[in-house]
């Protein structure tokens, strides 16, 4: 399921009739912080009989202020952005292109273009302390200045606070980072999840007892190598398995350096090569490590498949 209408850029395509309602903001992730914004924007839609979207960017705007630098690990891909935004309600979902000459457009410049470019424009959406313009000089005091002088509802959403602290992608991605993935998907408010199709690989783990469904997945945002109880799907969601999956380089039987998704089955598996999956994280059982040989390993992997199954039984 996606958005009804994906268009790149301001001028890239028509849109849907009723006054529109916009959220603007990078939104990597969508946590919770980011659903309140989104929320805002469709309840008054709904009210207003219009139309819910979103502005977001692309590439995050790092890869292009500090091109020689490491820019941020993105969480969602646009495609999986895009996805979840179409389940929380958004019907449009409008992609800025983010470019050196976008980074230098004058703060005082951006309602009147946004305007100019979307003329069904009602009201706009925006997370608290969010800024704009050159040198992010562009602040919420000047948006609804703007507004108001442009005939624009202008509404800042108040941060949403987790364990005394905002609720923040830079957050999530040291919990993922650190294997701590039941903190990180608290403040997410879903499961993080791979997304991808099942390709064919080495049938190694068939050979040892455990076969597996390989997942070409590769994640702005690594988790920490280990080994996780997870949920497998369909990409939509639907039928649902619960299983134990490593992501890592698998350095007991390759230790090539790329790493892989591999997820076993507590179950009969229905899936096969080809099928575009969705793995859930739920909770991480143990770092990944070297074996001595095949036996060790087969013998860890049916531990793990064993804390697995403990861990869904509990109901967690």
């Amino acid at each position: 399921m996606s958005a009804d209408w994906q268009i790149e850029g301001l001028a890239g395509g028509s849109l849907p009739r009723g006054p529109l309602h916009l959220a603007i903001g990078m939104f990597d992730g969508l946590h919770l912080g980011h659903q309140a914004v989104i929320h805002a924007a469709v309840t008054a839609a709904k009210a207003d009989r219009g139309v819910a979207a979103v502005l977001t960017f692309w590439p995050h705007p790092s890869a292009v202020l500090r091109p020689h630098g490491e820019p941020v690990r993105l969480l969602l891909s646009p495609r999986d952005k895009a996805r979840q935004l179409a389940g929380l309600g958004v019907a449009v979902v409008i992609t800025q292109p983010f470019t050196t000459a976008y980074a230098a457009m004058a703060a005082e410049e951006f309602l009147p273009r946004l305007q100019q470019g979307l003329p069904g424009l009602a009201a706009i959406y925006v997370g608290e302390n969010w800024r704009f313009g050159r040198a992010r000089s562009g602040d919420f005091a000047l948006l609804q200045a703007d507004g108001a002088r442009l005939g624009l509802r202008v509404t800042e959403v108040p941060r949403v606070f987790a364990d005394g602290e905002p609720v923040s992608s830079t957050r999530i991605r040291a919990r993922l980072a650190a294997g701590d993935i039941e903190a990180a998907n608290a403040l997410l408010g879903y499961a993080y999840y791979a997304l991808g199709p099942v390709k064919t690989g080495q049938a190694l783990g068939r050979k040892i007892g455990f076969p597996t469904l390989n997942l070409a997945w590769e994640p702005g945002q690594r988790l920490r190598f280990g080994v996780y109880a997870v949920s497998v799907s369909r990409a939509d969601g639907v039928e649902s398995h619960p299983a134990v999956a490593n992501y890592g380089v698998r350095p007991t039987v390759a230790g090539t350096g790329t790493p892989v998704l591999e997820a076993h089955l507590l179950g009969d598996c229905p899936f096969g090569a080809g099928d575009e999956l969705r793995v859930a994280f739920h909770h991480f059982i143990r770092a990944e490590r070297k074996f001595a040989d095949l036996a060790a390993l087969r013998n860890q992997i049916s531990d793990d498949r064993e804390t697995a199954r403990a861990w869904f039984a509990r109901g967690a």
